[in-house]
């Protein structure tokens, strides 16, 4: 029986394609996400311990309590905190590191990034970091870049760059060097400039030092010194060695790559799962062309339980053949990504992949698993075969099933009224993660139903798109009966479609109602023309940084300008929000009216409402060091505008807050005002203040639009796998068609049905396949995206994407005609006299 199985399977090579192909696809995605995720983790692990292993000991300020003592504010080590470590006989050497803000400007002269460059110096005694390319800078009038930052703002080694002082003063300097900062989460976000140590001290103005680097004495081990540094320095500082600091940071990074990894894991798994589906239609068609030989079996003495294993027997080497394929290409695929986004991650390449034992083992399991499960019906429905009855030629044809079973009704309508309670419930509630939840749940167990009825809605969907699908001749009116003739068997391969049409016109239907809903937000709630904001500077702690009254005053007295309106915000005890009434309503009102804001009464956004439990005609308690208030809600504002938090009176926020200054100008046009003379009012008022952010309206929807595309597009990457891999579906329930309907073909052939109608027909048949199975997704993915977009935005605007939505239909008409080749050029080819023969 082994032999004849394995000899069956050699016979069936070129059948097996489909499942090899769509097992392939679904290994590769998971162990090259497995690899990338893995080499990833290992990059960062090696630039961690790379850049610590020049460095034995590190001390950080610790941080040091406020005057309430419930928040930490940063602190620096001193000179005389250095002065100690260097004394230490256990210490060969130290240098103190200066990180602070030194502000960058771009080739426009104005500061890169919304929060200031750190100034950071290198270099000295014990060297940390080293350039990535061209050397670190030795003179005043050099620096040298982070590689983040050289990539953000254009700047390359040899070019001359402008720094600006705390005091406003600009200095240029010439690029001597880059330099991979490696794991340094404040250097990704901000960017850096590195100095000499002098250097970096006049352009940050930083009284003291971020870090101290110490270099342990001869014949002192890492932790001997750092005992010795932790003694010296006492409360004042946290010290580590730099094996256990580099540790922190790889394993800080690598939860970071994990999170990444499980992400790229959910989309593979949506392949997985379509892959299944493909492999059960490939292995029923094996089965079909195969009951002749299986019944003969049967006759010579093999049981039910000898075929039953034969089958799985073919899908178990299937599965570890195909496997090992794609583990070795996944592996090839994650290198390949890892090496692309590396530049992209500031990630150090190793120089080949780390391949662990878990994506192989992950790999190869997958692959086996789902082709054994996948074959399991088949396999049983093999069992079944009458041995005499299948020794004939009609045994092969399957009697259509267009009776849908009470079982599979009851099934089908209980998971329907499940995931509708569920959705139900997700929708009532107000916008949260759990009502996200609550709407994944519900698309799952909402898909079962439809699994359930599919057979049905084949039924229905065919029947109507194939009305107009008659009146165009014979070949249609077959086309359509055909796909009616076997409702189950085109559910089965159209299934698999509507897997990726839901997921992908769902993420569609989010991403365009999201947009429109902000954008429509912006139109509404920020009824201004630009806005002017300085940079936000963490190491300013909790000073924020004052707009300048000269360019408030130059923009209020220029024609060209309208109207200028300040923000002030400030957070009380409690961590609440408090917004400077700017004196215009630049919002929309929920309830009451906003314009009521007087001493002694607030309008509260919706979100802080609910959170403080405070609703029109409440008092809203505010206590700050300065005093205390308990004003009035007089007006709800909806989210999302200028005004957030609890806006206050200007008085009152005085009051509570007397030395916030403005922090944000709204500039509105004026009405007769050209473009140019608007933009030239802003440039001249703004010109000698570099660091001030200038946005416009348009600029920030343009921004916010093209993040959206760009995540629409890397979605819909990784779920058009799914897509190719559903083709094969349809490709397989064609070639089922076409072997159980080859005497059939041969008589329409001598009917009168030329080759050319014949695959025309079985073209609109698998087009009808692959269309319903689209429009099913879309329709599914409507719900569900409408769902999801709106238990995650308060207020979303249901914006189908018809552009989209269009372009996926068309893709699975496309999909129906690929499908339908291969079986329609080998129906085509059938022998009228050898077919007709049989009978």
């Amino acid at each position: 029986m082994l032999r004849t199985t394995l000899a069956g399977l050699r016979a069936s090579l070129g059948r097996l394609t489909a499942t090899v192909l769509a097992i392939v696809m679904g290994v590769v995605f998971t162990t090259g996400t497995l690899v990338f995720g893995d080499t990833l983790g290992e990059s960062f692990a090696v630039q961690a311990m790379g850049s610590m292993d020049r460095v034995d000991v590190i001390a950080f300020p610790a941080d040091e309590p406020s005057e309430e003592g419930e928040e930490a504010e940063p602190a620096l080590l001193d000179d005389a905190a250095l002065r100690e470590v260097r004394d230490l006989p256990e210490v060969a050497a130290a240098t103190g590191v200066v990180m602070a803000s030194a502000p960058l400007l771009d080739t426009d002269g104005q500061a890169v990034g919304s929060v200031p460059t750190l100034g950071v110096s290198v270099g000295g005694d014990v060297a940390r970091y080293e350039a990535a390319e061209g050397r670190l800078p030795e003179a005043d009038d050099e620096a040298a870049l982070a590689t983040v930052t050289a990539r953000q703002s254009g700047f390359g080694v040899g070019d001359t760059v402008t720094v600006v002082d705390p005091d406003g003063d600009k200095h240029e300097f010439t690029v001597t060097g880059l330099i991979n900062f490696g794991l340094s989460m404040q250097i990704s976000y901000r960017g850096a400039v590195a100095f000499t140590l002098d250097v970096a001290e006049r352009m940050t103005g930083a009284p003291g030092y971020a870090e101290i680097h110490v270099r342990a004495a001869e014949g002192v081990s890492a932790a001997e010194a750092e005992s010795a540094v932790a003694a010296a320095l006492g409360d004042d500082a946290e010290v580590l060695t730099g094996q256990e600091y580099g540790e922190e940071l790889a394993a800080s990074a690598g939860a970071q790559a994990e999170v990444f990894t499980t992400a790229l894991l959910l989309f593979a798994a949506v392949a997985v799962f379509v892959s299944a589906l493909v492999i059960n239609n490939t292995f029923a068609i094996l089965v079909a062309q195969r009951q002749r030989e299986m019944a003969l079996l049967r006759c010579v003495g093999a049981t039910r339980g000898q075929v039953f294993r034969s089958v799985l027997l073919e899908a178990l080497v299937v599965g570890l053949l195909a496997s090992a394929v794609g583990v070795a290409v996944g592996i090839g695929l994650g290198w390949a990504g890892f090496v692309v986004g590396a530049r992209f991650l500031d990630a150090a390449s190793s120089g080949a992949p780390v391949v662990t034992v878990t994506p192989i083992v992950v790999g190869m399991l997958v692959g086996t698993l789902v082709s054994l499960v996948s074959a399991l019906l088949p396999a049983l429905r093999a069992t079944r075969v009458a041995p005499l009855a299948a020794l004939r030629t009609s045994a092969l044809t399957e009697e259509p099933n267009r009776r849908t079973g009470w079982i599979r009704t009851a099934v089908g309508t209980l998971f329907l009224l499940a995931s509708a309670a569920m959705l139900t419930a997700a929708l009532t509630g107000p916008p949260s993660q759990s009502g996200m939840v609550l709407v994944v749940a519900s698309g799952m167990v909402c898909f079962v139903g439809v699994v359930a009825f599919a057979p049905l809605l084949v039924r229905g969907v065919v029947a109507v798109l194939g009305w107009p699908v008659r009146r165009v001749g014979a070949p249609g009116s077959l086309a359509v009966d055909n796909a009616l003739r076997a409702p189950r068997r085109a559910a089965a391969a159209m299934i698999a479609l509507t897997v990726g049409a839901t997921l992908i016109t769902g993420y569609s239907v989010i991403s365009a109602s999201m947009r429109d809903t902000l954008e429509a937000r912006l139109d509404e709630q920020f009824p201004i023309d630009y806005r002017i904001s300085t940079q936000w500077d963490p190491d300013a702690a909790d000073e924020a940084t004052a707009l300048p009254s000269s360019v408030v005053a130059d923009l209020e007295s220029s024609p060209a300008i309208g109207r200028v309106f300040t923000e002030r915000t400030a957070a009380d005890d409690e961590g609440v929000f408090v917004t400077a009434y700017p004196g215009a309503r630049l919002g929309v009102d929920v309830g009451g009216d906003v314009d009521d804001v007087a001493p002694g009464s607030v309008a509260v956004t919706e979100t802080v409402a609910e959170r403080l439990g405070v609703d029109l005609g409440d008092p809203v308690p505010l206590r700050t060091a300065a005093g205390e208030l308990s004003p009035t809600v007089v007006a709800i504002v909806a989210d999302g505008g200028v005004m957030y938090g609890v806006v206050a009176s200007v008085e009152d926020f005085e009051r509570l807050f007397p030395d916030v200054p403005d922090t944000v100008a709204y500039v509105k046009a004026a009405e007769d005002a050209s473009l140019k003379e608007t933009t030239d009012a802003i440039d001249a008022a703004v010109a000698d203040h570099p660091t001030l952010q200038v946005s416009s309206a348009a600029e920030t929807k343009s921004e916010f639009e093209e993040m959206l595309n760009q995540m629409f597009l890397a979605v819909l990457a990784l779920l058009g796998l799914a897509i190719v891999i559903a083709v094969f579906g349809v490709a397989n329930t064609m070639a089922l068609s076409v072997l159980e309907r080859r005497r059939e073909s041969a008589l329409l052939r001598a009917l009168g049905l030329t080759r050319p109608q014949l695959r025309r027909m079985l073209a609109v048949e698998a087009v009808l396949i692959s269309v319903t199975g689209g429009a099913l997704g879309v329709a599914l993915g409507l719900l569900f995206g409408w769902a999801a977009g709106s238990v995650t935005l308060r207020g979303l605007i249901f914006s189908p994407p018809t552009a989209e939505i269009a372009g996926l239909l068309a893709v699975t008409v496309l999909a129906g005609l690929l499908a339908s080749v291969l079986p329609a050029r080998r129906a085509s080819r059938v022998s009228i006299t050898a077919e007709l023969a049989d009978q």
